[in-house]
């Protein structure tokens, strides 16, 4: 009874409702954006790099090795030799492997050597593979390919020659001019580190960095199907194009295996295992090495340890968004209590058929209540239809994979903590009602 008398008594005051209802939706709606995006980046942030089971690089730091590997950030460890890489390519427990040089920087981009097992392996977010956008991975070895923000900064497509610098300042006055590199690819989108990364093979990188003369200086490119031409080849075939048409093109229609080339030395070695359970054996084996001194890490778990340093970030935005759910609230109990006066009448009659002033105390507050479970399921649908439409905008923007739930454990702890502060402000208005209710009963006696 007391319910209904409630909602009869707030469908008189139907704009106040209305507007205090939009006023605490925006606010819980607020509250739980945050919260949300809070617990999707701490998951995205722990998923920049997945599906890679270990990092050996040399000894340096967990982050440090982290940082340079992974988010191109920081100075990139001394190297390995690469018979270590190869040691542990022909482990049992490993599946694959994907070198990594680092070192080296494109007008302020890092630029990083590799093969095309990177392409092939390394996945991000929710094992997602990386896609290329247009044209191929690398098919020569000066080939490069670049990250969806450089080639939209930058403006360059596939064809377009790029110098690498060596080092890693913004300013290099060491460029590698008489080793341009030939963008084959440009990748898609990610909202991770890729996107800021130019990608070449070990072997022009190690080309460029020797001196030597460049290995494609006389080639002539297909990118149609990712083979290559030398230029004697080319007018050969036109010298001869009837009478050796197939045997030239199986000559010349060569295949550039960017794995099958071995450099001295690699800066960081991305592992996938076999089996995740031999991990922590293999990186205590890794780790005692003798031959060479090296260090593995786990990337989940130095992923998590660096987002414990950011951590005092999402605890601030969380403490601004619950200080305006609590003004929302403060504005609920405002408005009871500026409606107090226009139902002088209302708690007249409620006193005349009975009703004491107990029962105007919890009228008050069972009105407070409803309005905020309202909000509350409104904003619920709100957030969530937000976060569906926006999914594939923050995936590609900004890295955010969305995963369900979006409403877990702490958005029910925030929609609790918010009826109890309900509770507690609308005690306000409802002791101004019962003392309302005692005057109105002294009166009538």
């Amino acid at each position: 009874m007391l319910s209904t008398i409630a909602i009869e008594s707030l469908k008189r005051r139907k704009a106040t409702a209305i507007l205090t209802i939009l006023s605490i939706t925006i606010s819980i709606s607020l509250l739980l954006c945050v919260d949300i995006v809070r617990n999707q980046v701490k998951t995205s942030f722990t998923r920049t790099v997945s599906g890679v089971d270990l990092i050996v690089g040399a000894p340096s730091g967990q982050l440090n090795l982290l940082l340079s590997s992974v988010f191109n950030i920081g100075t990139p460890t001394k190297g390995i030799d690469y018979k270590s890489v190869a040691s542990l390519k022909t482990n049992n427990q490993v599946s694959w492997l994907i070198p990594l040089s680092l070192g080296d920087t494109h007008q302020g981009f890092r630029v990083v050597g590799t093969t095309n097992s990177f392409f092939e392996h390394f996945k991000y977010g929710d094992m997602q593979h990386l896609a290329l956008s247009e044209g191929g991975v690398f098919n020569q070895p000066l080939s490069a390919v670049i990250g969806s923000d450089i080639a939209s900064k930058l403006g360059y497509g596939v064809g377009d020659e790029m110098v690498i610098s060596h080092g890693l300042g913004n300013v290099s006055f060491n460029n590698h001019d008489k080793h341009p590199f030939i963008v084959s690819g440009v990748l898609e989108k990610t909202g991770t580190p890729v996107d800021k990364a130019v990608y070449v093979t070990l072997q022009g990188l190690e080309e460029a960095h020797s001196g030597s003369q460049p290995v494609t200086a006389s080639l002539v490119r297909n990118p149609a199907d990712n083979h290559i031409k030398t230029s004697d080849e080319h007018e050969h075939e036109h010298e001869h194009e009837h009478e050796h048409e197939h045997e030239h093109d199986e000559l010349t229609q060569v295949n550039y295996d960017s794995d099958a080339f071995t450099p001295q030395s690699v800066s960081v070695v991305m592992l996938g295992l076999k089996s995740r359970i031999t991990a922590l054996q293999l990186q205590y084996q890794i780790n005692q090495s003798k031959k060479e001194p090296l260090m593995a890490i786990l990337p989940g778990m130095a992923l998590a340890e660096l987002w414990q340093i950011m951590g005092n970030i999402e605890a601030l935005l969380l403490g601004l968004s619950g200080l305006i759910v609590i003004c929302a609230l403060i504005g609920l109990a405002t408005m009871l209590l500026a409606t107090m006066r226009e139902r002088y009448q209302e708690i007249a009659i409620l006193r005349t058929i009975g009703a004491g002033p107990f029962t105007l105390l919890l009228l008050v507050q069972i009105e407070a209540m409803l309005l905020t479970v309202i909000s509350a399921v409104l904003s619920i649908g709100l957030v969530g239809a937000l976060m569906n439409v926006l999914k594939p905008w923050l995936s590609g923007t900004y890295g955010l994979f969305l995963s369900s739930p979006l409403f877990g454990k702490s958005s029910a702890i925030i929609i609790l903590l918010i009826l109890s502060c309900t509770y507690l402000v609308s005690l306000f208005p409802a002791i101004a009602a019962y003392k309302r209710g005692l005057h109105a009963g002294l009166s009538q006696h």
